[in-house]
């Protein structure tokens, strides 16, 4: 990323760098964070994707957060939990307030919590949603499980803070480094219904999700989508994101197209009406 002297000086002649970073609670050689990284030109509908980069720990994502320069990014990781939660745990009401307090408890002390909340409610309605989940098709922000998002939120809103970037809507920080939560999933929903482009699992990592994976990057190359952006790829990066079975760099560029969708938009395409504590997901 380039020093953001100039890019404040003339913000109308560069274009914005954007990321999406596919996150992990528990990143690893074998699993890690995936960031892809592109930009968008002050006019015209064409993101290109400038490259992927891939993240080992929670430490060395956190050391790039926190670098000086200008990005507008996605995040597929919760930023925040459900009112209805949080007002039954009798936790802080104030975002900020709750943060501290939700991520400096053990793990093993938040699933205690969440699964007895669960044990206490009528089947069909164990866990309690934020207002974003209905638009958005999102897994509600305490699973702790398939997906282990509680543990995602856990893990990397920390590391946003200490970056000392904005979330905007949340938390006022560096408002040159915007975060922002995304979810790969309604995009790719949008695009292929119900289809699986994507499986950590060896054994269902099949030609069916290779060519649902296919007709997902064709599409986004076409602008078929609401976001109205067209992605712009190289031979290799196309044939890279096809091959990866698992998703992670193709969940990254998701990420990626949401946050430049949201580049465009006035607050960010954040509704008026979004709760300040549980937050939203942008583009839902």
């Amino acid at each position: 990323m380039h020093s953001s002297a100039t890019k404040q000086s003339t913000p109308h002649s560069s274009p914005t760098p954007i990321i999406g970073v596919d996150f992990s609670s528990a990143p690893s050689r074998r699993k890690p964070i995936v960031m892809a990284q592109g930009h968008l030109p002050q006019q015209g509908q064409v993101l290109r994707l400038d490259g992927l980069r891939s993240f080992d720990s929670l430490g060395e994502f956190g050391e790039f957060l926190a670098q000086p320069g200008t990005w507008v990014g996605g995040f597929d990781l919760p930023f925040g939990l459900p009112r209805e939660l949080v007002e039954h745990l009798g936790w802080p009401q104030d975002w900020l307030g709750l943060m501290r307090h939700y991520t400096q408890l053990p793990r093993e002390d938040i699933r205690g919590l969440f699964a007895a909340f669960c044990a206490a409610r009528p089947v069909g309605g164990k866990f309690a949603h934020r207002a974003c989940d209905g638009p958005a098709g999102s897994s509600p922000s305490m699973k702790w499980v398939n997906p282990p998002v509680a543990f995602m939120l856990h893990a990397g809103v920390p590391l946003l803070l200490q970056a000392g970037v904005s979330l905007p809507g949340l938390h006022a920080g560096d408002s040159t480094r915007q975060a922002l939560e995304a979810y790969p999933g309604l995009l790719a929903r949008e695009i292929l219904g119900r289809r699986s482009y994507k499986s950590d699992d060896k054994l269902k990592q099949t030609p069916e999700r290779l060519i649902a994976r296919k007709d997902l990057i064709e599409a986004l190359e076409q602008g078929r989508s609401r976001l109205g952006l067209r992605l712009k790829l190289s031979h290799a990066q196309r044939d890279a994101l096809i091959d990866d079975a698992s998703g992670d760099r193709l969940d990254a560029v998701l990420c990626l197209l949401q946050a430049a969708w949201a580049s465009r938009q006035a607050n960010f395409g954040l509704p008026a009406g979004m709760d300040p504590l549980e937050g939203w997901i942008v583009s839902a």
